[in-house]
C-alpha cells in the first residue's frame, strides 16, 4: 500500500506533519535509487534533499497516474539528472565503502551478512548505469516493470531485457568474486 498521496493531500491541506511522514517513508529507497545516478552516499542524500525540498516548497501537483512513489522518483531522477549535468565539466572519484555496521545480536553473522552485501553492491557499482538503475528499482525497491518504465522513461519491452541483461551482467561480476546465486 502506497500512503504517499495520502500523505501528500495532508500536506496539501495545511497538515505540515505529514510532510514528515513522507520523508520517513521514502527517504531511504530515494536515496539509494539516486545513488545509482551519482554513485556517491553523500550526493545522493543531497539529491534526495532537494526532491523532498521540492515537493515541500514548489508543491508539485500529483495527478495520480501512476502510484505517489513512482511519481516521487521520477522527481528525483530529474533532479539527479540535472546536477549531474551540472556538475559534468568537474572530475572527481567516489569514494570506497570503507566500513560496515555489526549489531548487538551475533556479530560474526552480521559481518558475514554486511560483507556479502559489500560485495554484491560493489559488483552493482561496476554494472553499466542503467543496470544499476533497473536492478536498483525492480530488486531493492521493489518497483514493478511498469513503474520502472516510467520513472526511467523506458518502454516495457526495453526494461525487460536491461533486466535481463543487468542480471546476466551481475552474475558475471559476483562470479569474479566467487559467489554464485541460482536466482540470477
Amino acid at each position: 500500500m502506497d500512503n504517499g498521496s495520502i500523505y501528500y493531500d495532508r500536506y496539501l491541506a495545511g497538515d505540515d506533519s505529514a510532510m514528515g511522514d513522507i520523508v520517513r517513508e521514502y527517504k531511504d529507497g530515494l536515496t539509494m535509487f539516486l545513488n545509482s545516478f551519482t554513485e556517491n552516499i553523500f550526493d545522493a542524500e543531497e539529491i534526495m534533499e532537494e526532491t523532498f525540498f521540492k515537493l515541500a516548497y514548489k508543491k508539485p501537483k500529483f495527478s495520480g497516474k501512476s502510484s505517489f512513489k513512482t511519481w516521487l522518483y521520477t522527481i528525483g531522477r530529474n533532479i539527479a539528472i540535472d546536477y549531474l549535468r551540472k556538475r559534468s565539466k568537474l572530475k572527481y572519484s567516489p569514494l570506497e565503502e570503507s566500513d560496515t555496521l555489526a549489531g548487538d545480536m551475533d556479530i560474526e553473522e552480521n559481518y558475514i551478512k554486511e560483507e556479502r552485501k559489500v560485495i554484491i553492491h560493489k559488483a552493482i557499482q561496476n554494472l553499466k548505469h542503467e543496470y544499476r538503475q533497473v536492478i536498483c528499482l525492480i530488486y531493492l525497491e521493489g518497483f514493478s516493470n511498469a513503474e520502472a518504465s516510467l520513472i526511467m522513461k523506458k518502454n516495457s519491452r526495453q526494461i525487460t531485457n536491461l533486466l535481463y541483461q543487468a542480471k546476466r551482467s551481475l552474475r558475471e561480476e559476483l562470479e569474479k568474486e566467487g559467489i554464485t546465486y541460482a536466482g540470477l
